[in-house]
């Protein structure tokens, strides 16, 4: 399949979700709605869809800090994750590879911002060790500065960092 038909497909499958999504109710339950209420909730959307490979979503809603609230959810189908090019990705986890960045981005994550309060912590080395690991987090995308050398996790970012390391879990 060319890649300009590869693309139709791709577009005609969104917008068919999209379409989904916009007509389906709202869902039902939660939790006390069975034990696998968001994943029958996903299968009926990609069936109503036309999208027979199945997808993938993740979502949720975290307050990581007081007054900060993350909503967010993501979903592909299963073709457009295996078909594309997973390259590109190696250098996102890569910056994730080190425990002093994991470290670094749950503080940040959770309220330490600047790199003087990054400093005060035990284990995460000198400044300049610092400084070389934010600036790591920040090329991978994981990480962005908001002015007078305060860093913050992107908030599109927030979700898929926690369902990554709610993956990594044994």
């Amino acid at each position: 399949m060319d890649l300009e038909s590869r693309v139709a497909e791709l577009e005609r499958r969104v917008a068919a979700l999209e379409g989904a999504r916009e007509a389906a109710p709202e869902p039902a339950g939660g939790p006390d709605a069975g034990d696998f209420w968001a994943l029958e909730g996903l299968k009926a959307l990609f069936d109503r869809a036309g999208v027979p490979d199945g997808g993938v979503l993740f979502t949720g809603a975290v307050r990581p800090t007081a007054g900060e609230r993350y909503e967010w959810q993501y979903g592909l189908p299963t073709r457009a994750v295996l078909d594309e090019d997973w390259a590109p990705a190696a250098d996102v986890f890569a910056a994730l590879g080190h425990p002093v960045r994991l470290r670094l981005l749950r503080e940040i994550l959770t309220g330490c911002r600047t790199v003087a309060e990054l400093s005060e912590l035990d284990g995460v080395g000198t400044t300049g060790q610092i400084y070389h690991h934010l600036r790591q987090l920040t090329a991978a995308g994981w990480l962005h500065t908001t002015g007078r050398g305060r860093h913050e996790v992107p908030a599109g970012r927030v979700v898929p960092l926690l369902v990554m390391l709610a993956a990594a879990r044994d």
